[in-house]
């Protein structure tokens, strides 16, 4: 797919700096480094859907905290910084429960047009390079809250190399970042896509099938098991698309197109609570907002994007 990084979090062409990450303390210190803080997972924008930076030698930004060198934009160091442990005068921020979180935490030392808010919410208004930097922060974030003991003895792991390792004080293993590859399936037959929705998802809301990849397994494989799984389609020529970061917690979605042999579903309502056959033109009234009962994939996801080109003609 010629037009494959044009995905929401594709590649912008960011520089990763992994040589400097051994030196990021001492890059921390630079007058020019610039820090973009999280504060439970979410980014902190400006009032334009901007990343806001602020110097990496702010005085609300103490030394150990959570950073991470993200790399450098031209030679300026630029790290994510987690400060879930700030908390406004009106006291501890609301985190919003629900499938899309649309509230947005401010505090007072921060410009006022600046705020956290859900990445979800807010990835579709980012340029491609504050998308990377985003889900790139996010999913380290997310992946030191959730790993802090070392899997190998039960020890408490410290941080290393700029935030992209942890390494046990006791038994002096390392671990490094996990990302799980789940296939997610354009299943077609004939003028006909596969779309199905899971339990607990907004009224109307359909998407492409998807689910992770086991171990031992290809891709290909993959998206056959998947498929007869959740729906009992099988399944015979499998292609590669395109691919998302998705930190979400920590996925990369890997989208193929899937030529269907069958057309009988069989669903699992465990993972699906509904799965149906649309065609090409009710597709087009989904993205045009008209169709009388199916919503589509949000935008920004890899879905939406292989819907959308798929509707184009442009999976080449």
């Amino acid at each position: 797919m010629k037009i494959a990084e044009q995905v929401t979090f594709g590649g912008s062409g960011w520089d990763r700096a992994a040589t400097a990450r051994a030196d990021a303390a001492a890059l921390r210190n630079r007058d020019d480094a610039v820090a973009i803080p999280f504060s439970h997972k979410k980014p902190l924008l400006d009032g334009a859907g901007r990343l806001h930076r602020l110097p990496a030698r702010h005085d609300r930004l103490q030394e150990d905290l959570l950073w991470i060198l993200l790399g450098q934009d031209g030679s300026t160091p630029t790290f994510a910084v987690d400060v879930s442990h700030w908390i406004p005068e009106e006291g501890e921020p609301e985190i919003s429960p629900e499938f899309f979180d649309r509230s947005e935490q401010r505090f007072p030392f921060l410009p006022p047009n600046c705020g956290f808010a859900d990445l979800r919410m807010v990835m579709t208004q980012l340029d491609r390079r504050d998308a990377e930097l985003a889900a790139t922060g996010k999913a380290l974030i997310e992946w030191h809250e959730s790993h802090g003991f070392c899997a190998n003895c039960g020890a408490r792991s410290t941080p290393a190399d700029g935030g992209w390792q942890r390494v046990c004080p006791a038994c002096k293993r390392r671990h490094f970042p996990r990302t799980d590859p789940v296939v997610i399936m354009l299943v077609t037959h004939g003028n006909d896509v596969l779309v199905g929705r899971s339990p607990g998802w907004p009224e109307g809301m359909y998407s492409l099938l998807a689910g992770f990849v086991e171990p031992g397994e290809t891709i290909e494989a993959a998206v056959r098991r998947e498929t007869i799984e959740e729906a009992g389609i099988e399944i015979g020529q499998v292609s590669y698309l395109a691919s998302q970061p998705w930190p979400f917690p920590a996925s990369l979605m890997v989208g193929c197109h899937a030529k269907a042999l069958t057309r009988e579903i069989t669903l699992d309502p465990v993972e699906l609570e509904d799965a149906r056959w649309v065609s090409r033109e009710e597709m087009m009234d989904v993205f045009a907002g008209t169709h009388p009962e199916l919503l589509g994939a949000r935008p920004g996801a890899i879905a939406h994007f292989i819907l959308r080109n798929w509707l184009a003609d442009r999976l080449d």
